[in-house]
């Protein structure tokens, strides 16, 4: 069995206590070898961020300097076109070969999954890893991301182990009521 490498993606505008609590959480359950955050640059289905690309790569590196299995992955922030999921998840499984992959994701933004560029084809390269999200609904109305999920679903972590890419995992992961558009909010 291969350690799996986990992704955790993000406007991080800015990064926060919520983003660390679920990465180390995700890398403790998942049992990962490491976890990459990936800052995006120019966003699909969102305004743009306000603190620039050097800001908050450089937020992250701060947040993540005291711990040994999280990293930060500027990949995004060196393609100037917009950031697209499906992209990225193609160049890493470029880098890292056979090595299994972990997309972590919200239940709130997996129930929108059908909107993303090339949404089918991210389970060619990386696992998808729901998490619930505190105060959201994790019943999924939309027929063709439930129908989604039911194909590739799995119950077993192991099988994250086992092949480099290909299922949808849901846990159960106490997140933080925390977001970054309320810390901003806070200290405007």
């Amino acid at each position: 069995m291969t350690q799996p490498i986990g992704i955790l993606g993000g406007s991080f505008d800015p990064v926060h206590n919520g983003h660390l609590h679920l990465a180390t959480t995700f890398l403790k359950e998942l049992d990962l070898a490491e976890l990459r955050f990936v800052p995006l640059n120019n966003p699909a289905h969102r305004t743009a961020p306000l603190a620039s690309s050097e800001q908050r790569l450089e937020m992250l590196k701060l947040a993540v300097e005291n711990y040994a299995l999280l990293k930060v992955d500027d990949c995004e922030l060196q393609r100037d076109e917009v950031s697209y999921t499906a992209d990225t998840l193609k160049l890493v499984r470029k880098n890292i070969g056979d090595t299994p992959l972990c997309m972590l994701i919200g239940i709130d933004n997996f129930k929108t999954l059908n909107t993303w560029h090339q949404w089918r084809s991210l389970l060619d390269y990386a696992h998808i890893v729901i998490a619930n999200r505190p105060g959201s609904d994790d019943n999924i109305d939309n027929e063709e991301i439930k129908n989604f999920m039911n194909t590739f679903m799995t119950t077993a972590i192991d099988d994250l182990h086992q092949q480099p890419a290909g299922y949808i995992i849901k846990l159960d992961i106490p997140m933080l009521d925390i977001s970054s558009t309320q810390t901003r909010n806070d200290f405007q």
